[in-house]
């Protein structure tokens, strides 16, 4: 191996996470704290502390994960009557994950803006098919999909006329 073949693999194992990474990593380790909060009903701030503690949250955007857990589960009641009309089901019968997948991403879409709607699916749909059920990510699609037509119409709207 050549001088410059050496420099050039260090250089690519000491590259950092982008920003995009990072925010993937948040979005992955808030959905176990999520599903945590949603199968233990423990305190939202001692499932922060103790994936705070157990974590590695040096892969992740930290405040995001904090914004995602925080968020989601002081507004869940909210983020649940975005979509329940949009579901085949009752609340009460969705997969504990995809119910979690799904609060993420009306989360995303109704109260981070600076998240664009194709990204708050996108990432929806690959928890889903890391973490769910074979096909639960193309419900999950679907379901973002019908409410991001809702909440970021004008969004939807301005991307198809420059697109």
């Amino acid at each position: 191996m050549s001088d410059l073949d050496k420099s050039n693999t260090k250089t690519k194992k000491a590259k950092k996470p982008s920003r995009s990474q990072l925010r993937s990593a948040s979005r992955s380790l808030a959905l176990q704290a999520i599903y945590q909060w949603q199968m233990n009903h423990s305190s939202v701030n001692e499932i922060e502390t103790q994936f705070t503690l157990e974590q590695d949250l040096s892969t992740c955007d930290k405040a995001y994960f904090r914004d995602l857990l925080q968020g989601v589960t002081s507004k869940a009641k909210e983020l649940d009557t975005l979509f329940e009309e949009l579901l085949d089901r009752s609340l009460s019968e969705l997969d504990a994950i995809e119910l979690a997948v799904l609060r993420i991403g009306s989360y995303e879409l109704a109260h981070r803006l600076d998240v664009p709607y194709r990204v708050a699916i996108n990432e929806g749909v690959e928890l889903a098919k890391s973490f769910g059920a074979t096909e639960s990510h193309k419900y999950v699609n679907g379901i973002l999909d019908k409410l991001a037509q809702r909440v970021r119409r004008e969004e939807i709207a301005a991307r198809r006329n420059n697109g």
